[in-house]
């Protein structure tokens, strides 16, 4: 995906609950040696992604999608609503 590209507001809604949804495993698998392991508590990550995944028309393994994560990955927008 070019820079100039215009992400739709679903697409944009997408990446970042993908982006929400990859923190959230990461924090879960992030357990310092020695210590006891948190629950994984991923279904509401889970639910949102899949519920943006499919209003914007994606399963979740395309090549634009992880081209529309990256770029907002890049410059650093994952919070819900930010430049919406």
């Amino acid at each position: 995906m070019s820079v100039t590209a215009v992400m739709t507001y679903r697409e944009r809604a997408a990446a970042q609950a993908y982006l929400r949804l990859l923190g959230a495993v990461r924090a879960a698998l992030a357990t310092p040696p020695g210590a006891a392991p948190p629950p994984l508590v991923l279904t509401a990550p889970m639910a949102e992604a899949d519920q943006a995944l499919a209003a914007a028309g994606f399963a979740g393994n395309e090549a634009e999608l992880f081209d529309l994560v990256t770029e907002l990955h890049s410059a650093g927008v994952t919070r819900r609503g930010a430049g919406a």
